[in-house]
């Protein structure tokens, strides 16, 4: 546990004089760095390597993943559709893809708090709910099956490497990345076991951490990309895994909920929902997505997903059962009008780093995919220009003389796609859940049905959602039933289900930002009550009991931590810098 006060601060300072003094940092060169190893920085890998073989020209890719293996740190509903899949591996039920469970039966209700329900009809439902040729699957286990194709092609793949740090060159290009250096204890010292990081350099370096990557907001803040582009919003998913007697399951069964707990009347104006999907053999995922968003600084996205577990239509499902994985992660909301510029000289951003989930098909899988995709058919052409002669394949390093590659095609090429257009659809949908919702339903069954996107208004989204949380004073408390140990659970109980683990010898990876010092005390606490206390879903955040002074300080939990990244956003004032631990620190996700 680390107190957030004066004499962390002088650790990290130290720790800083440290790296004054340090050697220099070993550097290897590729054709091409991906940073993150999820759906898309894979995919992107592979087309490139698919259009290497096709030309005969080779490139060299290395992707970097801070998970200690692939697939660790990937958590997604998931329901997942196979556009992007199908155009990168035709055959890929030959090549054993692990999608196993067709979608059979699709339900959306809303629940009540009195246990009862309404089922919405099908037909009247848009499109992006209907799920026919969909699957149920475990994306972590799908990540890990794109990392075995990669890898048959010839890409480098490092897992348990963080990617700390984003190199530039002198005319502000993107250079490549570091990888943090291993082995500093909390107090700022060197351990026996330290190791400087890595430079990275590559002639185009990828972006497809997620949800607000830290390299890749560092990259979208120094460059100026989101200069016209919406204030992105994000959403919290939460999700167990139950495994529930074989005769219970119901392979394909996917079950959307709005309603109880997050609105009470067609007026409210809290974004979420919920998801319940069987897996065969014998698993049902199950999770809530919170848009963060909501202004009562009093909510608990976790506590919120408990007790909606109890409602008749639920528990029926997971009684009988047994939770055997928990996890948490962010996801970007604000869709088409919040996606900033993509290209630079030396890069993109990709999947989720930039924000493609369309979060009204609560998917994101797909469009991550096909975005590196995209890229990697932009930017093959410029890196093989002058044939094999000028790669790093080739050569064995970067030529000095040749100036940063900007992928530009990428970004048109995207808009001009199907995950463009897909988009474009529900680009107002989001934003109008801001009129309750009732306003959300009608404005997309009008966007999806009628206009497709094309309605002559544009619904802006100018406030983040740290800033919508209202004070404690304006708030009521929420009364949160107790956990039985069957259905609900407390939070370190599910917290020790998510496999967490962080070497407890190092520096916090969670940090007060320098300008935002005076924040969680004098602010975050006395006027909106510690909210990071109630939306954390891996309690990493407390404060003390009062001093003298009637003070409370802030603590940081930073071994619980899941790397959801809500803490960096819907902290007041964003207070929190979210930086990478140690390479292989973090959740152990198996079948999220």
């Amino acid at each position: 546990m680390f107190r957030w006060n004066r004499r962390l601060s002088n650790v990290l300072n130290l720790s800083k004089r440290f790296q004054s003094s340090l050697p220099a940092r070993e550097q290897m060169h590729f054709d091409v760095v991906a940073v993150g190893g999820g759906p898309a920085s894979l995919s992107a890998a592979i087309r490139l390597k698919q259009l290497a073989i096709a030309n005969e020209v080779d490139i060299s890719i290395c992707v970097v993943e801070k998970g200690a293996e692939l697939g660790a740190h990937i958590l997604s509903g998931n329901v997942f559709e196979p556009k992007a899949l199908n155009e990168l591996f035709p055959n890929w039920q030959e090549l054993g893809a692990p999608l196993e469970t067709k979608a059979t039966d699709d339900k959306m209700m809303w629940i009540k708090e009195d246990g009862s329900s309404i089922s919405f009809p099908h037909f009247l439902l848009p499109s992006e709910l209907h799920n026919e040729g969909n699957y149920i699957i475990s994306l972590s286990k799908l990540v890990r099956w794109l990392g075995e194709q990669a890898e048959a092609l010839g890409v480098e793949i490092y897992p348990g490497f963080a990617a700390d740090e984003v190199l530039y060159n002198e005319d502000g290009s993107v250079k490549g990345i570091a990888t943090k250096d291993a082995g500093i204890a909390k107090d700022g010292t060197h351990k026996d076991t330290f190791e400087r990081g890595i430079e990275l350099i590559a002639r185009q370096t990828l972006f497809g951490e997620g949800c607000r990557g830290s390299c890749s907001e560092s990259v979208m803040k120094k460059l100026n990309l989101r200069e016209n582009s919406q204030v992105q919003s994000y959403g919290l998913g939460v999700k167990e895994v139950w495994e529930i007697p074989t005769e219970k399951c119901k392979p394909g069964l996917i079950q959307h909920t709005v309603g109880y707990p997050l609105q009470d009347s067609i007026n409210s104006d809290v974004f979420g929902g919920s998801f319940l999907y069987h897996m065969a053999p014998n698993l049902v995922l199950v999770g809530m997505v919170v848009g963060l968003d909501y202004k009562n600084t009093y909510l608990s996205p976790y506590k919120e997903f408990q007790r909606f577990k109890h409602h008749p239509e639920i528990a029926k499902h997971l009684e009988g059962g047994e939770c055997i994985s928990y996890g948490a992660r962010c996801l970007n909301e604000g869709g088409y009008h919040a996606i900033p510029k993509l290209t630079f000289p030396g890069g993109a951003l990709i999947g989720c780093s930039a924000g493609f989930l369309n979060a009204i098909k609560i998917k994101g899988s797909h469009t991550a995919m096909k975005s590196g995709m995209l890229a990697a058919e932009a930017m093959y052409p410029l890196l093989t220009s002058n044939g094999q002669e000028n790669t790093v394949f080739n050569t064995g390093e970067i030529n000095p003389n040749e100036k940063p590659i900007e992928a530009v095609e990428y970004e048109k090429s995207l808009y001009d796609s199907w995950v463009g257009k897909e988009l474009k659809i529900v680009r107002n949908s989001h934003n109008a859940f801001h009129y309750g919702l009732a306003g959300f339903m009608l404005h997309t069954g009008f966007s999806s049905f009628i206009s497709k996107g094309n309605e002559p208004w544009t619904l802006v989204n100018d406030t983040p959602d740290a800033d919508k949380t209202l004070p404690a004073s304006k708030c009521n408390k929420i009364d949160y039933p107790k956990p039985d140990g069957k259905l609900s659970f407390d939070l370190l109980t599910n917290l020790s289900r998510s496999g967490t683990s962080h070497d407890g010898n190092q520096p916090a990876h969670l940090r007060v930002k320098p300008e935002c010092m005076h924040v969680p005390t004098e602010i975050s606490i006395k006027e909106y009550d510690g909210p990071e206390q109630r939306f954390c879903p891996a309690g990493v955040y407390e404060y003390s009991e009062a001093d003298e002074n009637g003070n409370r300080n802030l603590m940081i939990n930073a071994q619980n931590c899941v790397h959801c990244k809500c803490c960096s956003i819907k902290t007041p004032q964003q207070f929190i810098n979210w930086t990478v631990p140690e390479g292989g620190g973090g959740p152990q996700y198996t079948v999220m």
